[in-house]
């Protein structure tokens, strides 16, 4: 076993540093890396225009190392391929569009592309958004949005994770799959920044449970010794004692104070590091409510689902380049011993932290999570440990990263829950 990780760790170090001669050129005539973004002006000053962005991320994964005896395997797919456009063709509306896919792997793809749903592009975002102030204190949006509740990395942007990706599993995206599809509802929203203070909600509808993951089971059962529960995540799809329809309202939130420099609202995608070029310490505060969302098949009677979080959100200029410091405390309430897909009732604490190097255009960073779920024995745990290389910024970069879960048996219940894997990312946005 530690002889194949070693080997694991020699490839894919070997990968990382023939890579860097290549890409730690001088930056000449014909290795310019200067970028202007895809924008296409609609009158000449530039107030009205439209944006376009594309970007892929491409993975190389191991196949997990906890697996006794397990031959190496090295699994390349397309994490994400996405293109958005927005247009701001008035101060008073915008209008967003985003499509694209996620995970394309060789067990998905088909034969031709038109033989399955894995190859095919779906809606990620769809709203439009009209600015009710004169000022930035109020916007109001409908549509398929990602404008989220609990905490700042639950708005997390794909574009620039300071670390390779939002952290496995996905307690800020604790609703992905179950109550949306893919991190969105369907709702509308208000948002704003009035002064140093700015803050969204939004009042949504669920996925239908027949669609989620687990159509609203309790995953407890995947667990050994956990406590039983006869809440299931359904209460949408199950009428209330007078036969009427309920659990159709989740309102969720999220409210900041920032202490320094202010980030921009404009769109919900949370940036994950500035690389030190701005100085921003970010206090927050959310909630998620989805009055009626369970049920109790035993008692036959819904229950509120409730979570309630703060974190705290730090980045600036160090010594040599930048310093870069997130850590969260959530609260999950689905009912009595509920576990979910990715959560479960209980608490949940995540911290990270990562060094630029302007020099090197490395930033090595680490991060932890552990959950305590009152159905569960022992925490999930999971510890993360990369590097990043930036080509360009976020705009081109390569991250490889050491990645480990252990406790957590929806994922590997062949193997005490553990997972460890190697992951290496090519990542470029335009």
């Amino acid at each position: 076993m530690q002889t194949i990780t070693y080997k694991i760790v020699m490839a894919l170090g070997l990968l990382w540093c023939c890579s860097m001669p290549l890409m730690a050129q001088d930056e000449t005539s014909e290795d310019d890396h200067a970028y202007k973004p895809l924008k296409v002006n609609l009158n000449e000053n530039g107030s009205k225009y439209v944006r376009f962005i594309i970007w892929h991320q491409q993975w190389l994964q191991t196949n997990n190392r906890e697996v006794d005896d397990a031959k190496l395997q090295l699994n390349s797919f397309a994490r994400r391929s996405r293109f958005l456009a927005y247009a701001q063709v008035s101060p008073k509306f915008l209008i967003l569009t985003h499509f694209g896919l996620n995970n394309l792997n060789t067990g998905n793809l088909t034969s031709l592309g038109n033989n399955g749903d894995g190859p095919q592009f779906f809606l990620h975002d769809v709203w439009t958004e009209f600015k009710i102030s004169n000022n930035e204190a109020l916007h109001v949006g409908t549509g398929l949005h990602y404008w989220k509740g609990l905490t700042r990395l639950a708005n997390a942007s794909t574009l620039n994770f300071m670390t390779l990706d939002q952290a496995r599993p996905f307690t800020h995206w604790h609703s992905l799959g179950v109550t949306d599809q893919f991190a969105r509802h369907f709702g509308i929203y208000a948002k704003g920044q009035i002064g140093q203070f700015d803050y969204r909600i939004a009042v949504n509808n669920p996925l239908n449970p027949a669609n989620a993951l687990g159509a609203g089971r309790n995953y407890g059962d995947a667990f050994p010794n956990a406590e039983a529960s006869s809440v299931t995540y359904t209460g949408s799809a199950t009428a209330n004692e007078d036969g009427d329809p309920t659990g159709n309202t989740i309102i969720e939130g999220y409210f900041r104070y920032n202490l320094l420099d202010l980030e921009s609202t404009k769109l919900p995608y949370q940036v994950g590091t500035y690389f030190g070029k701005k100085k921003v310490l970010g206090i927050g505060t959310g909630f998620f409510s989805h009055a009626n969302g369970t049920y109790d098949t035993i008692a036959n009677d819904h229950e509120n689902v409730f979570h309630v979080a703060g974190d705290v959100f730090y980045d600036a200029p160090a010594p040599g380049g930048g310093i870069n410091a997130y850590a969260s405390f959530i609260s999950f309430n689905y009912g009595d011993n509920y576990v979910s897909r990715w959560v479960g009732t209980g608490t949940n604490v995540y911290v990270h932290a990562g060094y630029f190097l302007s020099d090197l255009k490395i930033m090595p960073y680490i991060a932890y999570q552990s959950g305590n779920y009152e159905a569960l024995e022992d925490n999930i745990t999971s510890f993360d440990f990369g590097v990043n290389y930036y080509v360009n910024g976020h705009n081109a970069k390569v991250t490889l990263e050491y990645h480990t879960i252990r406790g957590d048996f929806r994922d590997s219940s062949g193997t005490g829950g553990d997972v460890t894997q190697w992951r290496l990312q090519t990542h470029i946005f335009l």
